[in-house]
């Protein structure tokens, strides 16, 4: 009974401290980020299809984000959405994999004894200062005192369990069979969702130091749980390409190959490339270095495996085009850009929003088109057109709005990633709103072929200019929101007084043609009812270019409207 009683409270001490490792490590990412603020958005903006770029950016936002799992979801995600062509996932991909070494480098520090004290500088920093910045790294400092608060209960607990003769002879068997270390690597990072943290959990078993007074685990022991934990971290974005499409299914298994592939290879070759580690790392008695060569393994693995697969980018897309069949789905009718998956990066979350909402806006400049082809051409497949998109339109604006609501209750939000996000809730509306009068345009068509209302060529010729007008205000405000552009939106503000002065001249030119009996007075009803429609759509637009210079205004980054943005990557 009293030794079930020690085992219980080693058990809870070991997932004790492992869970605060774990919180530490996704708040110091959390802090990271805001402290990055839009700087996170400009790393992604560099994308090209260069690989070597990629692999650039995979490891510097992965060095922020701290996780290389969240790294890869957000490349599924990318991928998925079209923002980013498979060859540049995969350079992503590898890049995410030399990121996530930070942190066992990190941990490899013997920080331990300042643990307490980092913590409460980070505390007093993140709760009593106001200043956004300073709270900022106030929680990137608490929470990387928690990483080795989290190490030193782990290590308290596990002193006990290094002179256990049953525990030892379980490690002997590994060391002795690096197959069993490499499931064991790999079956503890699926478990944890962390390769990060079973390299820590790794770390601090190997320091131990057992009855002879040698490291509990040898490097040479240690490095197949180091690869199995590459290939445990894999099933991470396995889980987040379920449902998703074709070439998101791809980078996933990109991915696999990819670590799957360095582990092998290196288990054929692990004496020597524990030679090699032993040879770059400092040198000393095992229980004091040995924290150090495995990190230093950690991070020499996946740089190798990097500069091994690089060249080969394109030939392991054409693999796993060829293992995972299918065609990408183009059908309209649903959401494409929207990934519920990497909510909690806010800017990345609301560039997805933008790209969704720049398509639904592309949506109801088509049924703008179909709806003047309808009412000058009365053309009754054009009107029917209007009211199938128009479904589509009222789709996206529920699950745009939805997706967001989502982001604001579960995101931690900057205050200028609040006023962004408000914004595109508005603009939404406003584009549905903007695909309700052109179905009231579509509408008045139908009514025009069905009673065969009479229209002068002067009236003809005076609505087709106010919609060619209006087509140009609702390309110019579509194109400010997806290129971020301020003379574009400024141009937007400039054509809705023209709108508006139009609609009172063609009004009053209306009553004129009236009173010489060029037009009869159902005609001018529905007349004065089409242009108001018409100004209507100008002030939606006029709103959403008034949306983007509010989101500019607070974003000192944008000085001018040429600035690309992540919706611009190639695809």
């Amino acid at each position: 009974m009293p030794e079930n009683l020690e085992l219980s409270k080693m058990l809870f001490g070991l997932f004790g401290g492992l869970a605060i490792f774990i919180y530490g490590m996704n708040l110091m990412g959390d802090g990271l980020q805001k402290a990055a603020g839009e700087k996170m958005r400009r790393i992604l903006e560099v994308l090209t299809s260069n690989p070597l770029m990629g692999i650039l950016v995979g490891t510097l936002v992965t060095m922020i984000i701290q996780s290389s799992s969240a790294t890869t979801v957000m490349v599924v995600g990318f991928v998925s959405a079209n923002l980013m062509t498979l060859p540049q996932a995969i350079g992503v991909i590898m890049g995410a994999n030399i990121g996530t070494t930070v942190t066992a480098q990190l941990v490899a520090f013997d920080l331990g004894e300042y643990a307490y004290l980092i913590t409460a500088i980070g505390f007093i920093l993140f709760f009593f200062f106001n200043k956004k910045i300073i709270k900022y790294v106030g929680q990137i400092i608490f929470s990387f005192g928690l990483l080795f608060v989290g190490l030193n209960i782990m290590s308290a607990v596990m002193k006990p369990l290094a002179q256990s003769a049953m525990f030892e002879e379980v490690i002997h068997r590994v060391s002795d069979t690096p197959v069993l270390g490499l499931v064991v690597g790999a079956l503890l990072t699926l478990i944890i969702q962390s390769s990060s943290a079973t390299v820590a959990v790794l770390l601090n078993l190997a320091q131990e130091p057992d009855a002879n007074g040698q490291a509990l685990i040898g490097l040479q022991a240690a490095l197949p749980i180091l690869f199995g934990s590459n290939i445990g971290t894999t099933i991470t974005a396995i889980l987040a390409s379920i449902g998703a499409r074709v070439n998101a299914k791809r980078a996933a298994m990109a991915h696999t190959i990819f670590n799957v592939a360095g582990a092998v290879l290196f288990m054929l070759i692990l004496p020597y490339f524990a030679k090699f580690v032993a040879f770059i790392s400092p040198k000393g008695l095992e229980t004091s270095v040995i924290a150090r060569q495995i990190a230093n393994a950690h991070t020499s693995f996946n740089i190798i495996n990097t500069i091994v697969w690089a060249p080969f980018v394109l030939v392991l897309a054409k693999i796993v085009t060829f293992l995972v069949r299918g065609e990408e789905d183009t059908v309209e009718n649903r959401v494409i850009y929207l990934d519920y998956k990497i909510l909690n990066n806010a800017s990345v979350a609301m560039d997805l929003a933008t790209k969704e909402l720049t398509r639904m806006a592309e949506l109801s400049r088509k049924m703008m088109a179909n709806s003047k082809k309808a009412f000058i051409n009365s053309d009754t497949d054009a009107a029917k057109k209007v009211h199938e998109i128009e479904s589509i339109v009222d789709m996206l604006q529920t699950e745009i709005i939805k997706y967001l609501s989502t982001m604001l209750s579960q995101s931690s939000l900057t205050e200028r990633q609040s006023i962004r996000l408000a914004g595109l809730m508005h603009i939404t509306n406003d584009i549905e709103r903007m695909g309700d009068h052109c179905k009231n345009v579509a509408e008045l068509a139908m009514e025009k072929i069905e009673k065969d209302l009479p229209f002068s060529k002067e009236a003809i010729s005076d609505l087709t200019n106010a919609f060619n007008k209006l087509n140009d205000m609702v390309d110019h405000s579509i194109q400010s929101l997806s290129h971020d552009d301020t003379s574009l939106a400024k141009k937007v503000l400039s054509e809705e007084s023209e709108i508006d002065k139009l609609e009172s001249d063609l009004r009053d030119r209306h009553m004129k043609r009236l009173d010489s009996g060029l037009c009869n007075p159902t005609s001018t009803i529905m007349f004065i009812e089409l242009i108001h429609n018409i100004e209507r759509i100008a002030d939606h637009c006029n709103n959403i270019a008034e949306a983007v210079l509010d989101d500019l205004e607070n974003n000192p980054r944008h000085s001018s409207g040429d600035a690309p943005t992540a919706t611009d990557t190639p695809n």
